[in-house]
């Protein structure tokens, strides 16, 4: 799927970028190319595939034990600070 120029202007617009001329022929075709893939994905043949949660059978990832590893420390950290309120730390107000 080949892109216009106005269509990677309008990209860029709501992307927040500021492309140059130059930079436009290079967005282009690197988005033009991943449009591509993308629907050469979608027109993969998959109707017989099974669904898989994991590409190796019979593999499973390690998991660690969930377990707590530090002890809470919140009441000395505040301890330390200027103001705190209801175990929040309270900042000046900087937007008036």
């Amino acid at each position: 799927m080949a892109l216009t120029r106005e269509q990677i202007a309008s990209i860029a617009t709501l992307a927040r970028l500021d492309l140059t001329s130059s930079e436009v022929p290079v967005y282009q075709d690197s988005l033009s190319r991943i449009l591509d893939f993308v629907g050469a994905l979608d027109r993969a043949q998959t109707t017989n595939v099974a669904p898989m949660s994991h590409p190796l059978a019979g593999l499973s990832q390690r998991l660690r034990p969930d377990v707590v590893s530090e002890q809470d420390r919140h009441e000395q950290y505040q301890a330390n600070a200027p103001q705190v309120a209801a175990g929040l730390y309270l900042v000046p107000k900087v937007i008036e």
